[in-house]
């Protein structure tokens, strides 16, 4: 089957066949990271746990103010105060319980403490100031992170302060990748005649990684029918998604389509978009599979366009993260506007005059991987849409 879809019609097709994972995993707390919450985290405690002082000073009651009072307690974060002694005034630190009795905290810095160690308060003071109340950051029996969360180090944090030591994820999105062509050569070795570098395992790969796949590299298949055949069965054992680049056309040395029909179903994309264009997406076994291009920064850009938002979704997030789209204004020109496809250009943000807008990356050639290299996102053009400098844009930062 071979289809020509734009650019919504193939995020909607995908969208509705990105089946969200079920199973969990319990892992400490430092392990947690980037991991998508299995279920709600509900507080069981107030924080802070009790009222207690904002700053270092003196823990008072306003009422009595007025007049030098002595000090009738010391007290330091994490001792328990006894009450307010009538006629006093406490000295208390940042984080420290306040004192029952006690309905204020005065900086210290606007107090004078005479010879006789007696204190005075040289500003006005206000009922329940400089006092952090219990559950003012959270209260319990609320929910502090909410299932399908992608844990950040803030919320780790958040986690600990209510002294959760593990928590329930979603188990981890396990991806097989392979790469296909007979001219593909690993850095490190020497490049002979006809040989290129491959560069796409060396994007692909670490992209995978940082949004929290685990990633089996299954490395360089050789352009052969039989060969990738059983690297894609071997792959479907084990994956829930095979992700390849290249060999998706439908030339005589291409030979994933093929295989992907024989062990399982295919469906090959045109897609309307520049760069990109040939997208597929089957199934072998239980795995989905997902065909890249095999250019470098058309697979780069359609991985942005399309696959990090499907595996998003694979993973369970409750808020799939939409292309983040900024309006700012170009500082280039554009006139060779496709009329039939979307345009993707690999731009960053400058600053000039004190107004941050976008440059445009000189070469957009589809096979110079050096304009995403450079580029922090990318602009979207509409078919036939051509810019000139000031004209505003819609631009998606690659984070």
């Amino acid at each position: 089957m071979q289809s020509f879809l734009d650019v919504n019609a193939m995020r909607a097709w995908l969208d509705a066949r990105a089946t969200a994972l079920t199973g969990r995993d319990t892992v400490p707390l430092l392990a947690a990271l980037g991991r998508v919450l299995a279920a709600d985290v509900v507080a069981t405690l107030d924080v802070p746990p009790h009222d207690n002082s904002a700053m270092d000073g003196y823990a008072v009651r306003v009422a009595e103010l007025g007049q030098p009072l002595p000090v009738s307690q010391r007290i330091p974060a994490g001792t328990v105060p006894r009450a307010l002694a009538d006629g006093s005034v406490a000295r208390i630190f940042t984080g420290a319980p306040l004192p029952p009795g006690a309905d204020a905290v005065v900086m210290q810095e606007v107090c004078t403490v005479g010879a006789d160690g007696r204190v005075s308060v040289d500003a006005e003071v206000t009922l329940g100031q400089n006092i952090r109340r219990a559950g003012s950051d959270i209260a319990a029996g609320s929910v502090v992170a909410p299932a399908g969360k992608r844990l950040t180090p803030a919320d780790l944090g958040l986690l600990a302060s209510i002294g959760i030591a593990e928590v329930d994820v979603i188990r981890p999105l396990r991806v097989a990748v392979f790469f296909t062509g007979d001219e593909l050569a690993e850095p490190g070795e020497p490049l002979a005649d006809g040989k290129i570098y491959n560069s796409n395992r060396y994007w692909l790969t670490p992209l995978l990684l940082q949004l929290g796949c685990e990633v089996t590299d299954l490395g360089t298949v050789p352009d052969d029918f039989g060969a990738t055949r059983e690297a894609l069965t071997d792959a479907a054992d084990f994956a829930d998604i095979i992700l390849t680049c290249g060999g998706v056309s439908v030339g005589e040395e291409d030979h994933v389509k093929a295989a992907v029909e024989a062990v399982g179903t295919l469906d090959l994309w045109k897609i309307a978009i520049k760069p990109g264009k040939p997208f597929a997406f089957g199934r072998v076994g239980a795995a989905d599979f997902i065909g890249l291009p095999g250019n470098p920064v058309s697979g780069y850009v359609t991985f942005h366009v399309f696959v990090r938002r499907y595996l998003e979704q694979r993973q369970g997030l409750a808020e799939v993260r939409e292309p983040s789209v900024i309006r700012l204004k170009a500082a280039f020109e554009w006139t060779r506007a496709d009329a039939r496809r979307e345009e993707y250009l690999r731009v960053k943000r400058v600053v000039e005059n004190g107004e941050t807008v976008l440059a445009r990356f000189a070469n957009q050639n589809s096979g110079v991987l050096s304009s995403c290299a450079w580029a922090d996102g990318l602009v979207r053009l509409a078919p036939g849409q051509t810019v000139a400098p000031g004209d505003w844009v819609d631009y998606l930062p690659f984070e």
